[in-house]
């Protein structure tokens, strides 16, 4: 992944000295279970464990003439030991040592990705609480519905990151999973007790049922999961850049001192980081899809998993944390403008009460709901036409005057009623942050420094 998106943490679980390390501490493990059974002499095991090193350069020195990165791999690190360094790697094939240390990657990584969740759960949940009454349009098809609340729409989305999050959780969980099984699972050359060994000192899985590699349901999994939650977030993206519209105006992104929207018009303000957003959720998908084809190798194993798997298995998680990260921040510092949105509600005329007024005809009026349906639906489309109040024409309609009263009429048209249910909502996200905890109590600081 380019260094734009790249944040540093992250950017250095994927680092070659971080791959070979890993390599290095599956290769250790397996010595030191050797030695316990007398294959690897004990003056040999001190030898490795002392003088063992990593020389990412000497390693590519290496493998432009043996074409072959963990033979290269093995070869520099036996030099570093020396003639002890003849033990290393003593009944491995390469993808016992390469899969095990993807394992200890993708699970940094995983780890990594699950931190930066509950951190965007958190900042969403105490965003939602503290916009909980912020009233807004609700918007289906893009047209004004019903009324609904600012933190009610951060709700769904905190409790969309947090399934997204169990999803990726379960996905960490399973990549967590190394073998030691030999050229075709067999365990022709080393026993299954020393890949439990192994495995226990590393803190992995064993897998069951290995063939040559760790079978690759798992990392499909685990890049959908990212995909699935790289998706959510341009949902989130894509509704602030819709209320950023000149014509909505109700939320606007952040925008620091010095920021410039675009060299020809000064007075722009864009939302770049949603766009941003957007973007590169439809790489990650596009990274899902080549995970899933990773899934159908030949026989015990092909390598055509192998190339695919160098790009999309570091760039995805790169791309996640540099999302997560950015969101949660976007959500912080969001500008919410409640007062457009209660000019956009009156810029409705009204026409958001229809349902109520339905309802008042049908329930205390007697009528059909088709009769009262086509009453309200002639006056709402004339109010539109000709921008008048809808209750204006509903009062001189002369079956409404008759059904409803002026006071029946105008509590169709209280706003607070759309919103008596709202607190429960906004109370369920106690499951996910409690009120008053640790965590929250840091997010209202940090949101009053």
């Amino acid at each position: 992944m380019i260094r734009r998106y790249t944040l540093p943490e992250m950017g250095a679980i994927w680092t070659d000295e971080a791959r070979f390390g890993h390599m290095l501490r599956v290769e250790l493990a397996v010595s030191r279970a050797q030695a316990r059974r007398g294959r690897v002499p004990q003056e040999a095991l001190a030898a490795i464990e002392a003088r063992a090193t990593v020389d990412v350069e000497r390693i590519e020195e290496l493998e432009r003439t043996t074409d072959h990165d963990v033979i290269a791999f093995v070869s520099q690190v036996a030099e570093s030991i020396g003639p002890e360094g003849r033990y290393l790697h003593l009944g491995l094939t390469s993808s016992d040592v390469v899969d095990t240390a993807l394992a200890l990657q993708l699970r940094a990584a995983g780890e990594l990705l699950l931190r930066d969740a509950d951190r965007l759960v958190e900042v969403l949940v105490a965003r939602a609480r503290a916009e909980a009454g912020t009233v807004m349009m609700g918007r289906t098809h893009s047209v004004h519905a019903e009324p609904t609340t600012f933190g009610l729409k951060l709700a769904g989305w905190a409790f969309e990151v947090d399934r997204g999050r169990r999803r990726l959780a379960e996905a960490v969980a399973e990549i967590g999973t190394g073998k030691l099984s030999g050229p075709v699972g067999t365990y022709s050359h080393l026993e299954p007790e020393i890949e439990a060994e192994v495995m226990s000192e590393l803190e992995l899985r064993a897998d069951p049922a290995s063939t040559q590699i760790v079978q690759r349901d798992r990392h499909a999994a685990l890049i959908t999961a990212i995909a699935i939650l790289g998706g959510s977030m341009e949902r989130f993206a894509t509704e602030i850049r819709n209320l950023q519209h000149t014509e909505i105006g109700e939320v606007m992104e952040p925008f620091k001192a010095g920021q410039k929207g675009s060299s020809a018009m000064p007075h722009k303000r864009n939302p770049i980081l949603s766009e941003r957003v957007a973007g590169l959720a439809r790489v990650l998908r596009g990274y899902a899809g080549t995970a899933l084809e990773d899934q159908p190798l030949w026989h015990e194993r092909d390598i055509s998993h192998s190339s695919a798997e160098r790009v999309i298995l570091p760039d995805a998680t790169i791309l996640l944390d540099y999302l997560l990260v950015k969101v949660a921040g976007l959500i912080e510092g969001l500008v919410v403008r409640p007062e457009r949105m209660h000019e956009n509600i009156e810029r409705g005329l009204g026409l958001h009460a229809s349902s109520r007024v339905l309802l008042a005809l049908v329930e205390r009026a007697g009528l059909s709901r088709e009769d009262a349906y086509g009453i309200v639906q002639r006056a709402s489309l004339a109010a539109a036409d000709e921008r008048r109040p809808l209750r204006q024409l509903l009062a001189l309609e002369p079956v409404v005057a008759r059904s409803l009263s002026l006071a029946d009429l105008d509590a169709c048209f209280d706003d607070a009623r759309h919103l008596t249910n709202v607190p429960e909502v906004i109370a369920r996200l106690d499951v996910l942050v409690p009120a008053g905890s640790p965590a929250e109590r840091r997010r209202v600081v940090d949101a009053h420094r």
